[in-house]
């Protein structure tokens, strides 16, 4: 095995983590004992994870500015314009956040205002993407799973559109509407326990040393 005590210490902190969630230590102030210690121990690794990840997202930041930077100095063909206007928004948003604090409602006024179209406009594109795609696969590979989707697809375009409203007005059709719109809430469950039972699986291999990511 590679980088052995490596590996040992990754697995025991991730095992006094995990234990401190299923098994309940109280700690008694004025008695400290081993359930102190315990305890103590697992609040300063997290805290510990909390700075490295906050570190690694402003190297990440910083990074990113000086891509848009280099971009600005570039000559010729390489140069863009664009990469100077995101600069440019990134230091006012900077500069008004370190000025009035994220917890200012005016600050989160303005950044609301220009993130939610933005996010909207990427969703609306999403649609038209997932759209186009899967035309293509019912082009490429017409099986009932491809027919499947471009049906469910193009239903719920249609419900969504403001048909949902006029359909639950027919008696007959309220309930089947109001189930068919329960759908994606189900979807949306179903991924979040995707990625749930994907996360426990690699927290697991790197516990049992089968992934050293750490290890470079």
């Amino acid at each position: 095995m590679r980088a052995p005590f490596s590996t040992a210490l990754a697995i025991a902190f991730g095992l006094v983590v995990l234990l401190g969630y299923f098994i309940p230590a109280p700690c008694d102030p004025a008695n400290p004992g081993l359930s102190c210690t315990f305890l103590g121990i697992r609040v300063v690794l997290l805290d510990w994870g909390a700075t490295l990840a906050g570190v690694a997202m402003l190297v990440g930041i910083v990074n990113l500015a000086l891509v848009h930077w280099r971009k600005v100095r570039a000559s010729g063909k390489e140069r863009d314009l664009l990469s100077a206007v995101f600069l440019l928004a990134f230091l006012i948003t900077l500069a008004a956040g370190l000025w009035f604090t994220p917890a200012d409602v005016r600050f989160q006024r303005a950044v609301l205002g220009i993130q939610t179209p933005v996010e909207i406009s990427l969703m609306a594109l999403l649609v038209v993407t997932l759209a186009y795609a899967s035309l293509r696969l019912l082009q490429r590979r017409s099986g009932l799973m491809a027919v499947s989707f471009v049906i469910s697809a193009l239903v719920f375009l249609l419900l969504m559109s403001g048909l949902s409203g006029l359909f639950q007005q027919v008696p007959l059709l309220r309930e089947p509407v109001n189930v068919i719109n329960r759908l994606p809430l189900a979807g949306a469950r179903g991924i979040l326990l995707g990625i749930a039972l994907g996360s426990l699986t690699a927290g697991l291999r790197i516990l049992l040393g089968a992934d050293r990511p750490y290890s470079g």
